[in-house]
Order: C-alpha cells, then sequence, then structure tokens
C-alpha cells in the first residue's frame, strides 16, 4: 500500500477505514464485514460509499493521479 494511500485512509473517522480495509484489503464479502464490525449489511455499503467517495475526493490521490 503506497504512502499517500495511507495518509489519504488515515483521513477518514474511524468506523469508515475500517470498512475500507476489511472490504477492499483484506477482501471480505459485506455480510463478512459487517460480522466483524458487529454491524448491519446495509451499515457497511453506506460507509463503504461514503468512505469511497472522501477518498476519491483526496487530494494526495488525485496528485498521484490515483482516481475511482
Amino acid at each position: 500500500m503506497s504512502l499517500d494511500l495511507r495518509e489519504a485512509l488515515a483521513t477518514l473517522p474511524p468506523r469508515q477505514r475500517a470498512t475500507v480495509v476489511l472490504r477492499y484489503y483484506c477482501d471480505l464479502t459485506v455480510e463478512q464485514t459487517a460480522a466483524e464490525l458487529g454491524c448491519s449489511s446495509g451499515n457497511v455499503k453506506s460507509q463503504s460509499s461514503r468512505a469511497l467517495e472522501s477518498l476519491r475526493r483526496s487530494s494526495s490521490l488525485r496528485a498521484e493521479g490515483i482516481r475511482g
């Protein structure tokens, strides 16, 4: 994982960061992520969506040309 991505992840609220790491770095399903975080699958989906939108707007990732 690049330093810029780590910096961008660090700007996310803890729950969004955990959701993104579990879903996309650890490659867990929505249901597995929900079980790990003790929440509903709908919550995982909404947290993932919000986090990805924040990462898309991240200036540190845009500077490197990484976009969603």
